[in-house]
């Protein structure tokens, strides 16, 4: 594993919990190229997606149409696939903080659920028992509250200086929960990014514009397969 698995996902931003849930509430924060919001490009209706996330989905140091979930926009309008996608991402966020959020987040429309959680909470240290827990809670009221939709769970790394214990604990809480709560597991966000210096933000630690297409890349080729 190399430094930066686990990225600091910014600054905790309370003030921005609302204006994401708003967002999730009302329309899509996320535009495609050229400005105009991804639900005014949709000529026909199409699943919601929910991008539930870190600022690694809010897209920290991005301009909103840089951000991954808008990029799959991008990628499902060259397709041809009706697709509305909705960030939800909130910087600096723990999987408590998601959990606090969840239910007023899910008071929008989700056909398909992404949940992004979890590597602040390894830059914490926090007790892998307690992020499952967390997550656990996230991944039940997610399918209370829409039973219909499609549900994937992003996997996340913890930094290796956390020792082989943790890192493992970390990395298998992730396939452990998706079979257990029966949603579909996302390979790890970062892959191909993390720990080349050329593809991210000066920080080492938040993917630039060339590695915010990888990350778009690894999650839709996940994504396409239940559009």
């Amino acid at each position: 594993m190399t430094a930066g698995l686990a990225v600091g996902c910014g600054p905790a931003a309370k003030d921005k919990t609302p204006q994401a849930v708003q967002t999730a509430e009302a329309a899509p924060v996320v535009k495609a190229p050229g400005g105009t919001s991804a639900l005014s490009q949709a000529a026909t209706a199409g699943p919601t997606v929910l991008f539930i996330g870190t600022s690694l989905t809010a897209g920290l140091g991005l301009r909103p149409e840089q951000a991954y979930p808008a990029l799959i926009q991008a990628k499902a309008d060259s397709a041809g696939t009706p697709l509305k996608a909705v960030n939800a991402g909130v910087s600096g966020e723990t999987s408590a903080g998601a959990l606090n959020r969840i239910d007023w987040v899910l008071r929008g429309p989700a056909d398909i659920v992404v949940l992004e959680t979890g590597a602040n909470d390894a830059l914490r240290a926090l007790p892998v028992s307690e992020a499952r827990s967390n997550i656990g809670q996230i991944l039940d009221r997610i399918k209370a509250a829409k039973p219909h939709a499609k549900v994937f769970l992003v996997q996340m790394e913890a930094p290796p200086n956390l020792g082989q214990q943790y890192t493992t604990a970390f990395h298998n809480m992730y396939a452990d929960l998706a079979r257990e709560k029966g949603v579909t597991l996302i390979p790890f966000l970062l892959n191909g990014v993390a720990g080349h210096a050329e593809l991210n933000q000066a920080d080492g630690l938040h993917p630039n514009v060339t590695g915010e297409k990888i990350v778009a890349t690894n999650v839709w080729n996940s994504l396409k397969r239940a559009m």
